[in-house]
């Protein structure tokens, strides 16, 4: 045990290691807090004065969420090494976070973001205090876990910081050299002689290349071997890379370097964060710092993507998803331009459905106004015109899962279990994906679906009201011509001419309407058989469990990585212990081979059978839609045709003597104390009753 006056902390209680000092973890000693120590050892106090203050002075200075307290300063009762009290990050570095196999292939897009604006928000505190830190990289920033179950991330280590202002520059060298500026890389790890200065932008160099490997995995720069054992190669890359590359690789020995200019297809972020985040990186990871971009551009670009919403969206002919990053100022019309750039569905073709309802996006209305989107509760788009299917991209999981060698080899076996688990991870992350996939192309369908059978009801509707509105007229027209046969004598009025005439015009309404009625069943049929389908097929994929058993696997093959851990740490295993790692490793390699059986036998066949029988459902939807927009068409010059006749039987009224008017009223005309479009027929302009009443004329 080893103590300050207020402190005390074991020595194998080791948070992080480097060259002059040790972290550890420590008690107060009167409440038993827990708090991180930096103890400074021999070799500390062998730099000049005032690099040794500089530490000290730097965090007393600074004060922000996103950078660790500085509680104390004191001293060990017997050696007085110089020690730092600060705040305790239980949840290690975003490094941990990292090296998690479930991390292997990048951040999910909620952790990413939140690593993303709290790196921001304590580089600009850094840079309102005029310092630049001169060692980012994911172990030198710290996570804990906020009250709301959320990350917080936190930078840390300043003991290579120093106050610096924008126009600027220093000489000294310090740094990690996978994140080190290719300038600061060139005299610090190559030691070559150069005369160069360096400013606040390789700070930007170092947040750049923790961005992409918090976003994929990995580091951007890497030679064959590997960037400790090819340095040369290393700096190569980094200084020659085109303008717009944010990665570049060697994969043979002396070979060619590739050049990328996007995220990798393995990357978990959606391609709305990616257009936001590749110009970002590819103006940081800049050489020549002259080119680079400052903080200024910095800190406004990642704010505009920090201050966007998300709307998520499922283009359902497409099933595929898509987030779309919009300002909550912005309007509809911003927002259908963001989808079409996505999916290429022109803006006028798009409708939206949400929740089960069609859903209408008003022009003005703006981003901050719309429905609350989730992953898995998107609006569901349709397109008026057809889309080709494009379902889940990704690559082939089985690509990603190591080879198993017999020979033990404890450090080798530990690499290879850590990259299946890795591999097993990603595994279950596209075969969630593909299960969700299935479900909202089900549950989108099933919506629009059941919408045009609602329509295939209202144009029914529409059509038996004129049918009841053409028998009513046909009884007037008989009565009529009794009535004036009976009252003046004159069967040859115009008036019933022109009864005649608005009865022929309805009678053309209805028999087109009859036309359409035996295709309207017909729809309603076969929408009535996709529904019964997709009901069915619904409930099969709630009650897979491939992904379940995907989890077991996993399970598993992490509980044989947590040992691999254990015998990395032991020189030698002995005999049973040798022979219980073999019978692992074997068990390992079934279980990565079951993980890959599942995926490709149960996941990928269920998901291609739905986009197969989707494409089929889709077209039959597709067409019935289609023509039912074309028998709407018709509807409604068919509801202007009859509500000329309605104006024409008020017109016939008008004309009629003073004591057929009651009775004609309650046939065609609009009853003076009628609510607004309500006739004698009913409301509404196509409702009617079959009977018209007994006149009011001794009939």
């Amino acid at each position: 045990m080893q103590s300050t006056p207020n402190y005390l902390w074991h020595t194998e209680d080791v948070l992080g290691q480097g060259a002059t000092a040790c972290v550890y973890k420590a008690r107060n000693k009167k409440s038993g807090e827990l708090v991180a120590v930096k103890v400074f050892n021999n070799a500390s106090y062998l730099r000049p004065q005032e690099v040794q203050m500089r530490e000290f002075e730097m965090l007393r200075k600074l004060n922000h969420k996103n950078i660790v307290k500085l509680f104390a300063v004191e001293e060990t009762g017997t050696s007085k090494q110089k020690v730092l009290v600060m705040e305790y990050c239980s949840s290690g570095s975003l490094l941990n976070v990292l090296e998690d196999p479930a991390n292997a292939f990048g951040l999910s897009e909620s952790e990413f973001l939140i690593v993303l604006q709290c790196v921001v928000a304590g580089m600009n505190h850094l840079r309102e205090n005029g310092i630049v830190h001169r060692d980012i990289k994911p172990g030198n920033i710290m996570r804990l876990m906020g009250e709301d179950g959320q990350s917080i991330y936190k930078l840390t280590d300043f003991g290579a910081a120093r106050e610096l202002d924008d126009d600027e520059k220093f000489v000294s060298v310090y740094g990690t050299e996978e994140y080190l500026h290719p300038d600061m890389y060139e005299r610090a790890v190559l030691r070559k002689p150069q005369q160069k200065a360096y400013g606040v932008t390789v700070d930007l160099w170092s947040i750049g290349v923790t961005f992409y490997h918090a976003a994929t995995g990995s580091l951007p720069f890497i030679p064959f071997g590997g960037p400790r054992r090819n340095k040369e190669i290393m700096h190569k890359i980094t200084t020659e890379k085109p303008p717009g590359a944010i990665a570049g690789v060697q994969r043979q020995e002396n070979g060619t370097i590739e050049w990328s200019y996007e995220l990798p297809a393995t990357c978990r972020l959606s391609a709305g964060l990616k257009v936001q985040l590749i110009p970002i990186l590819a103006n940081i990871l800049e050489a020549d710092q002259e080119k680079c971009w400052g903080f200024d551009q910095f800190f406004a670009e990642t704010s505009d993507i920090l201050h966007r919403i998300v709307v998520d969206v499922f283009s359902l002919q497409q099933a595929s998803s898509h987030r779309v990053y919009i300002h909550s100022h912005n309007t509809t019309t911003k927002f259908l331009d963001a989808v079409f750039k996505q999916t290429n569905i022109a803006p006028h073709h798009q409708e939206y459905f949400f929740e089960g309802h069609l859903y209408e996006l008003d022009p003005n209305l703006q981003a901050h106004s719309f429905c609350q989107t989730t992953e898995n509760n998107p609006l569901t788009l349709l397109s008026a015109e057809p889309e080709d299917l494009v379902g889940v991209r990704y690559r082939d999981p089985a690509l990603e899962f190591p080879k198993f060698f017999p020979k033990v080899d404890v450090v080798a076996d530990c690499g290879t279990a850590k990259s299946a688990v890795g591999a097993a991870h990603r595994t279950l992350w596209i075969a969630r994906s593909l299960l969700r996939c299935q479900e909202l192309v089900l549950r989108g369908l099933h919506w629009v679906a059941g919408n045009l059978k609602s329509e295939c009801s209202r144009i029914l509707e529409q059509r038996r009201g004129a049918v009841s509105l053409l028998t009513c007229l046909q009884l007037t027209e008989v009565k009529t011509r009794v009535l004036y046969e009976t009252v003046s004598g004159d069967g040859g009025m115009p008036a019933l001419k022109e009864l005649s005439g608005v009865k022929t015009r309805l009678q053309a309404v209805v028999e087109d309407l009859s036309q359409c009625s035996h295709d309207i069943f017909d729809y309603q049929g076969t929408l009535d058989g996709i529904l019964a389908e997709l009901v069915k097929h619904r409930q099969q994929a709630h009650e897979d469990k491939s992904i379940r058993q995907i989890e077991c696997c996993l399970e598993k093959m992490q509980l044989i990585h947590k040992q691999f851990k254990k015998a990395r740490k032991c020189l030698r295993l002995g005999y049973n212990e040798e022979q219980i790692h073999k019978l692992d490793k074997v068990n390992l390699g079934h279980l990565a081979r079951k993980v890959l059986l599942i995926f490709q036998d149960d996941c990928v066949q269920k998901y291609q059978e739905v986009l197969v029988l989707h494409g089929s459902r889709m077209r039959k939807v597709c067409e019935i839609k289609k023509h039912l927009k074309r028998l709407s068409n018709c509807i409604s010059a068919c509801s202007v045709t009859m509500t000329e006749c309605q104006d024409s039987l008020q017109h016939v009224g008008a004309r009629w003597p003073h004591r057929g008017l009651p009775w004609l009223c309650r046939f065609g005309q609009v009853s003076p104390d009628s609510p607004a479009g309500e006739t004698a027929f009913g409301p509404g302009p196509f409702a009617c009753s079959s009977e018209p009443g007994t006149p009011q004329h001794g009939f």
